[in-house]
């Protein structure tokens, strides 16, 4: 009996210094070795300030951006999910690029390079600059495959627009001054530049609307 109640105490004891102490420390320990990523992959501007996460996308309709592919859940991050027609489906056959179908979570912050290409146009033209240097841009912004096998090459959307910003600004309207509110998340940016963001806690949450 005692021995039994012993060997009770002392397995209590262990799995709580265990899974309660030593797990949480490893966890945290591994998150100072990658300090970005444990913090959620935030993107910030020059400035410090944060605009959202490079892991979720964020709806840019204005021309002088790219966008992402469309979203079931408005790019919610509380509510991923996908609407896209399957195979059997009459309308599938017509949906012949990526750009016209929603992730599987409605949330997938990157388009392909051939993607990104189809806008080039559109965004030169909007900030009236060559085609050549936005391509350009694109290609420094275009990630290899992991390891050059696994995944395909992408393009971060978020990231790529704040390079937009930065190297090649718009002659857009400034944006109105302060930052969003919480129920107006994934909206995306609607007035111009990088300076109508969140503030950190709102990080991830994106812009007002487009009108």
């Amino acid at each position: 009996m005692l021995t039994e109640l012993r060997r009770g105490v002392l397995f209590t004891i262990v799995t709580m210094v265990l899974f309660g102490g030593v797990y949480h420390l490893l966890i945290w320990s591994i998150g100072r070795i990658f300090p970005r990523q444990a913090e959620g992959s935030l993107v910030r501007r020059a400035d410090g300030t944060v605009i959202g996460s490079s892991l979720i996308a964020q709806k840019f309709t204005r021309p002088q951006y790219f966008h992402p592919r469309p979203s079931a859940v408005d790019y919610n991050a509380a509510s991923a999910g996908g609407s896209n027609y399957g195979p059997s489906n009459p309308e599938y056959p017509k949906l012949v690029h990526e750009m016209a179908t929603a992730s599987g979570s409605g949330l997938d912050p990157h388009i392909p390079p051939a993607a990104a290409e189809l806008q080039i146009a559109r965004v030169a033209r909007a900030r009236n600059v060559n085609p050549a240097t936005v391509r350009e841009l694109v290609r420094e912004h275009t990630e290899a495959p992991l390891f050059g096998v696994f995944g395909r090459a992408r393009v971060n959307v978020l990231e790529l627009n704040l390079a937009l910003d930065q190297e090649l600004p718009s002659s857009a309207p400034s944006p109105r001054s302060g930052a969003p509110s919480p129920r107006k998340r994934g909206e995306g940016l609607s007035r111009g530049t990088f300076s109508e963001c969140p503030s950190p806690r709102e990080a991830g949450r994106g812009w007002p609307k487009a009108g």
